[in-house]
Parts: structure tokens; sequence; C-alpha cells
């Protein structure tokens, strides 16, 4: 009698550890959200709710699952099978508002990043790949951000990615400085990506600012990716998302990770032996430049 419980129980634990949540993602009134980003608190496992609010995780209902969004204030909570989350609105303290005519005469481009053929997959994670600019005595005359430029290397037409602009407070990125979702599209390919953000009239922070890219774990991305295992020579297939970014190497450790419901420091990379390759004894970053104007 006891084997059969243990053997009942057994499958029980096996099943609440792989179970599937399904759930919704709404504003206070009841509109869904669509692509908040979700993730399983401390673990690796995450996705994106799709443009319904609707979200599937692999997961059970007793792990703290956390909910981003734009416009919205981090959620950490428990979630049963098919509960409705609650996002509330964020309110963020600003600062006095000076209102003046740009003139948009001059502009610097910041960041020195180029195209390599060096690029990070996101696999099935919805990460946030962030790039701190810190700030400088030379963008007084070029205080405004204009453009971000950054480089993608899509293996699928038309992938969608949401780029995130943060506050950052000396450590960490922290409140998101536009109160509405920026997705942009990507063409196939290696590719040079020009948006325009003049119309926010963003001011380059005094502490800095983060631009993030964020991969969207939705059906339209998926772009599933294969390699060839050299010790069985069998053709593996893993579940992927459009697009990958190119990465460069830096000196500085300025590149973050949104991961696990929280932010990491990427640090410098370094092993037992000297190697010539370009990251050794440096930091992989995404590719992002920074267009400034006046």
């Amino acid at each position: 009698m006891q084997e059969k419980r243990l053997f009942l129980w057994l499958i029980l634990f096996c099943f609440s550890a792989t179970a599937q949540i399904n759930g919704v993602v709404v504003d206070e009134s009841g509109k869904p959200i669509p692509y908040v980003n979700i993730w399983v608190e401390n673990e690796n496992i995450g996705t994106t709710s799709d443009e319904n609010g609707a979200f599937k995780i692999n997961t059970s209902e007793d792990k703290i699952l956390v909910f981003s969004s734009v416009g919205f204030e981090v959620k950490k909570t428990l979630v049963k099978e098919g509960e409705r989350v609650v996002l509330k609105e964020a309110v963020y303290k600003l600062g006095e508002v000076v209102i003046s005519k740009r003139k948009q005469d001059k502009e610097i481009e910041i960041g020195d990043d180029e195209r390599i053929h060096h690029r990070q997959l996101s696999g099935d994670k919805p990460w946030i790949y962030g790039k701190l600019f810190e700030q400088d005595t030379i963008y007084k005359k070029t205080p405004f951000l204009k453009k971000i430029v950054f480089y993608s290397d899509s293996d699928k037409k038309d992938a969608k990615l949401k780029i995130r602009i943060f506050e950052f407070n000396d450590s960490i990125p922290t409140n998101d400085l536009l109160s509405e979702d920026l997705i942009v599209t990507v063409k196939k390919g290696m590719r040079k990506n020009v948006i325009d953000i003049s119309k926010y009239n963003l001011r380059f922070p005094e502490k800095g600012i983060v631009i993030g890219l964020e991969w969207m774990i939705i059906e339209e991305n998926r772009a599933d990716f294969e390699y060839k295992d050299h010790q069985t020579k069998k053709l593996i297939k893993l579940e992927d998302y459009a697009p990958s970014l190119v990465v460069n190497y830096s000196d500085k450790e300025n590149a973050f990770t949104y991961s696990q419901g929280k932010w990491l420091r990427s640090k410098v990379f370094l092993t037992e032996k000297k190697s010539k390759e370009p990251w050794y004894n440096r930091v992989m970053m995404p590719a992002i430049n920074l267009i400034l104007s006046n």
C-alpha cells in the first residue's frame, strides 16, 4: 500500500513540476496588455504575453512570476491556472519639465559599435539585453536623444523586437523613460537598424541611460536553431526566436541582462589561459549606438 502511495506521489510531483500555467495579463480596467515580459523568479524560465495579453509558461502554481511592461509597475505574484493578472499603471515622479524649441541642427553619434559577425541568440527566453551610456560633458550641446542605432542578424523576415529606454541609478537600470511600447521590425539577415525617437523629446539623464533590446517570445518570431552535434553526428533542433543581436566587445562593464525577473551586470570574460579571441578580458554587449541632437 505504501509503495502505491509513493508511486502516486511521484506521479503528482512530476506532473506539478512540469505543469503549464495559462493566464492573461490585464490593466485595472480589464483591458488585456500585450507583449508583457514574464519570468519565473530566479529561474531561467520566461515568456511573453501575446497580442491579447494571454500567456502560457512551464511552471507550477507555487512559483512566483515576475511581470514587467512599459507603463506599468513590476508585479511579483503567485498565479493559478486560468487567472487574470492585473498590473497597476506606473506613476513616476518626474522633475520639472522645461519646454523649449529644438533646433536639431547639430548631432553626434556615441557608442562606436559596428557590424561584426558575432551574434547573441535568444533561445526561448524574453531577455532584455541592455547597454549603459554614461553622461559626459561633451553631450551638453546635444542633450536630446534623436535616434537609436543597433545591429541585428535575423533568420526570419520582419521579426519584432521591443526597445526599452531606462533610467540608471548608479548600479542597475530602473524606470522606463517611455510610457508606451516601442516595437520595431527588423529585416532578415545582417542589418543596421536606425530608429528615430526624437518625438519623445528625451534628454540625456545626468546619471546615464540604458538602452534595452527585448526579445519577444511570440509565435511570429519563432525561428528554430539547428546544429550538428560533433560527437553523435546528429542534427539538434532548439527552440529559438528571432532576431539575433550583433554583439561587440568592450573594456567597460556597461552591459546588462534582464533575466529571471532581475537585472544582472555583465562581467569581464576571463579564462586561465590568455587568448587572442576578441572577447578575452573584455565584456560582450549589444551593438548599440545613440545619435544625440540639440
